[in-house]
């Protein structure tokens, strides 16, 4: 997996030049969770399809 500070540098170079900072945190936000995401699989910290569901019905 890449460092954080290049998956962000390579993010933002794909951006259009006139990309606002709105639009650049937003990016790196996403990348953010994503990136946290992937790590909880890797790491088994996942819910079950029937987990989920129970969970959803509780609401």
């Amino acid at each position: 997996m890449q460092l954080a500070k290049q998956e962000a540098l390579d993010t933002i170079g794909k951006l259009p030049d006139d990309a606002d900072m709105d639009e650049i945190m937003y990016r790196l936000y996403v990348l953010d969770k994503i990136r946290k995401g992937q790590e909880a699989v890797q790491q088994g910290q996942t819910a079950t399809g029937e987990e989920l569901k129970r969970e959803i019905d509780s609401w």
